[in-house]
């Protein structure tokens, strides 16, 4: 998505430059996950680029084969699929300060030199499989959710889906009404924020073809900014009305959606809403109350050749086991090797925890620019419009490029360890960190994501604080 973007701008300001994908096809987690039942959390006309809305969804949530092919039709229409070279994942990308430019090393031994390097390479697309004793013995099919099997055995079939997050959560979903037996393995359970869901007709779908103002209205809907802004407000004041008021929805939720007494406790978490990401959904709640579905809390001691063991010895016989447990979120453009100044390397200043001010950009690693890099926000929002954010900044520093005016240019050290020590002390005192074991919390402990509200981003992104950064002119980098 956020590739795509900067393509597109890049193209639009005459630029020349190459988007190097892994893959073989466009679309990053949309391309990787074809999970039944995968859904955007985010309303579908909120989920696309402010210049470009789209007619076609065909519901208020966007199913996950529909935005492939919106990020593919944008590509095609905007002109950079001529740009973009496939199966070519970059292995290295190694500064030449002699030179002042990049030198990549592709996948195929092919080296590429690069005056800037935008690294739009996701969050959530390397599979972190758990670690359960017995897992290779399993004599059915056992694979994680971004890599969905086809001809996976689930119609009519004993399913175990091992995880909760929103995967687990619309996986379960969407199998209550397809296998005979369906048994969801949870660590603990999830707070479940209710949602509207419809299809669009079409009728309502010709109208937003004739008048595109009329998706411009449900973008600028001012009760769906007011949700994000309470939202975010609600992460950084974890005493305030907001996260009141999304507890309570939460809580009211379960206790008036669940009927069975037991099952309502199994599904009752014991941390604040919010602490993990919320899971939104419309029918859920109806899933696990089906009569085929079981939601198991206790611990897994084992996987078996015919099922799954728990530690209080039963045996879950299963044909198919789903592992919808998560991404390596702290990854980003590794495993790439990157080497700045002085060859040093990514992984050894990110070996606390990964980090760049503001999300955007790192001291020595100069004319190296993120989107959607560590300490950015996160949450139920749109990344599309978070990523925007950041081209608008990114670009602004690339003028100085383009101008002239700069030949290289990085953010101070300085500047980079007070926005972390800033970020950290507030990080720690969010709703991320109030006592939740998840993604959003980097391996020390310290939520790795924005800990302030989103306006405070976007007025961070409106225009960088030059004096923050180390410009090197052109004529220094000559006389060195």
């Amino acid at each position: 998505m956020a590739g795509i973007l900067a393509a597109i701008r890049l193209r639009q300001a005459g630029e020349d430059f190459t988007v190097f994908e892994k893959a073989g096809r466009l679309g990053g987690t949309w391309r990787e996950n074809r999970y039944p039942g995968l859904t955007c959390d985010v309303p579908a006309h909120a989920y696309t680029y402010s210049f470009e809305p789209y007619a076609e969804w065909d519901a208020y949530y966007a199913k996950g084969g529909e935005i492939q092919t919106y990020f593919e039709k944008t590509a095609e229409k905007y002109g950079i699929m001529p740009h973009v070279r496939f199966d070519s994942e970059v292995v290295s990308t190694v500064w030449d300060e002699g030179a002042g430019v990049w030198r990549l090393r592709l996948i195929t031994g092919e080296e590429v030199e690069a005056e800037v390097v935008i690294a739009a390479s996701g969050v959530l697309h390397h599979p972190k499989l758990p670690d359960i004793e017995g897992l290779d013995s399993f004599e059915g099919q056992a694979f994680h959710s971004a890599r969905w099997q086809d001809d996976a055995l689930v119609d009519g079939a004993r399913v175990g889906v091992v995880g909760n997050g929103s995967t687990g959560v619309q996986i379960v979903t969407a199998l209550s009404k397809r296998a005979s037996k369906l048994v969801h393995f949870q660590r603990s359970p999830q707070w479940i924020m209710p949602v509207p869901y419809f299809q669009y007709s079409e009728e309502e779908k010709e109208a937003f073809r004739r008048d595109p103002a009329l998706i411009e209205d449900i973008r600028n809907n001012k009760e769906y900014w007011d949700s994000i802004f309470r939202f975010t407000h609600a992460i950084t004041d974890t005493h305030g009305p907001e996260i009141a008021a999304i507890e309570q929805i939460c809580l009211d939720n379960l206790e008036n959606s669940i009927r069975d007494p037991e099952l309502k406790e199994k599904l009752r978490p014991n941390y604040r809403a919010a602490c993990k990401r919320l899971i939104y959904s419309w029918s859920y709640y109806d899933a696990v109350q089906s009569p085929n579905v079981e939601v198991e809390r206790n611990r897994i001691a084992r996987v078996e050749a015919k099922g799954v063991r728990m530690e209080d010895g039963r045996l879950h016989e299963l044909d198919t086991l789903v592992l919808a447990t998560g991404f390596h979120a702290d990854r980003f453009i590794r495993p790439t090797t990157v080497l700045g100044r002085g060859g040093v390397s990514l992984d050894d200043v990110w070996s606390v925890r990964p980090t760049a001010y503001y999300a955007v950009t790192i001291p020595g690693f100069p004319n190296f620019f993120m989107l959607n890099g560590p300490t950015g926000p996160v949450g139920n929002f749109s990344l599309i419009d978070i990523a925007e954010k950041q081209w608008a900044y990114v670009d602004q520093l690339i003028d100085l490029l383009r101008s002239g005016e700069a030949r290289t240019i990085e953010p101070s050290a300085d500047a980079h360890a007070d926005y972390e020590e800033r970020r950290i002390a507030a990080a720690r005192t969010t709703i991320f960190g109030s006592g939740c074991n998840s993604w959003y919390l980097d391996a020390t402990g310290v939520p790795a994501s924005w800990p302030w509200s989103y306006e405070a981003f976007a007025d961070a992104m409106a225009a960088p604080v030059l004096t923050d950064y180390r410009v090197e002119a052109a004529a220094e980098l000559v006389e060195r």
